[in-house]
């Protein structure tokens, strides 16, 4: 009888450890599946698991392995976890934590500087791939001044490759460059805005890569200062791509030392059409257009998402769709600009690109809900 009782106390013990296992649960509030980066600040996650920088992050029931990223911000040490995860429409995923080393992947997201052409500063995930313009091509012939895009269809990284064999206006199977950036904005860079003119600014000085890969690359570009309309002004971009995304996070710091508040603007390049595929959803504060199909090179998509700026639209503009708004000292000023290309197949109309950027839109005003159990 007694061996009886301590085995079932015992066994008490048992599942009782076992139901009280730490985790980390994630909940979708939205009414779509998601594929997304969750991030967890670096000390409270080592201390709430008794792990160190070694560890796999797996799903409590199937024992899936999931993605992560240790996340420095450009400091020595790590700041954040970032776990990538799918996960269904209102779900709900358990994750667990252990010692072992996590698998090995390819990098998902890039960045780096390009000093061979003119010191670009060129980004990619497994979607998309950015860049924008240095110091070296500034007054040159062939200048250009806002975002470029480049269409991929390819869930490779391209960026060295391409700048490598110098070809990269053609299609050779992983897509190419055709977006045409000129004197606008592109595919949503930001402009200084005053007395309803546009100010762009110089091209970027310098460069930081805070974070390389593989889940998420973020970099800060710092902009000369400039007097315009009197006014000094300076101003960094820290860009941050995550892998899977359409979008870039933009972060803008500005200080000027006249005015409490600058007037700015962001937009998107607009072709020479009478009747563009474009939409403003005021609520949403999104802005989407759909390109011609150009030199049969296929449609792009661009996008903006901004988040608790008032939005004024202006179409009004010949060269570009702008959205005018004011960016207060010291106090950073955040949006999101995206794009897609038809023939990578997955977003191949004006309808499909409008509910991928609403979609977006969501996830950014709902976030996956993240706590450790």
């Amino acid at each position: 009888m007694k061996k009886f009782i301590s085995y079932m106390v015992i066994s008490s013990a048992f599942v009782g450890f076992a139901w009280a296992q730490k985790s980390i649960s994630i909940t979708n509030p939205t009414d779509n599946s998601r594929l997304e980066l969750v991030s967890i600040p670096f000390l409270k996650f080592t201390k709430h698991f008794g792990v160190d920088t070694i560890f796999t992050i797996k799903d409590q029931a199937s024992g899936k392995v999931y993605l992560h990223q240790l996340e420095n911000l450009g400091q020595s040490q790590p700041q954040n976890v970032l776990v990538q995860v799918p996960i269904s429409s209102k779900g709900k995923l358990n994750l667990v934590v252990s010692k072992d080393k996590a698998p090995s992947f390819p990098s998902k997201t890039y960045a780096r500087y390009v000093p061979e052409r003119f010191d670009d500063f060129a980004w990619e995930n497994d979607v998309v791939a950015f860049r924008m313009y240095g110091k070296a091509l500034e007054g040159r012939a062939d200048d250009a001044q806002g975002m470029d895009y480049w269409a991929k269809r390819t869930e490779n990284l391209v960026v060295n490759k391409w700048y490598k064999g110098d070809d990269y206006h053609k299609d050779h199977g992983e897509g190419l460059d055709y977006y045409s950036v000129g004197q606008t904005l592109g595919a949503g860079d930001i402009a200084l805005y005053h007395n309803n003119t546009i100010h762009f600014t110089k091209h970027y000085r310098t460069y930081q890569i805070l974070d390389n890969g593989p889940l998420r690359t973020t970099f800060k570009l710092t902009f000369e200062p400039q007097t315009i309309e009197n006014q000094e002004i300076a101003l960094t971009k820290t860009i941050s791509i995550d892998a899977g995304q359409n979008f870039n996070k933009i972060v803008v710091d500005l200080s000027n030392k006249q005015a409490n508040k600058t007037p700015v603007v962001v937009g998107l390049a607009k072709r020479n059409e009478s009747k563009p595929e474009v939409e403003f959803d005021k609520q949403d504060k999104t802005l989407v257009y759909w390109e011609p199909n150009i030199n049969d090179a296929g449609h792009t998509g661009t996008a903006l998402v901004l988040t608790n700026q008032k939005v004024q639209y202006i179409d009004s503009n010949e060269k570009q769709f702008l959205l005018k708004t004011e960016i207060s000292n010291n106090k950073p000023f955040v949006y999101y600009n995206g794009a897609a290309w038809n023939k990578a197949g997955k977003i191949t109309s004006f309808g499909q690109w409008e509910d991928a950027v609403e979609d977006y839109a969501e996830y950014i005003r709902k976030p996956l809900k993240v706590k450790l159990k």
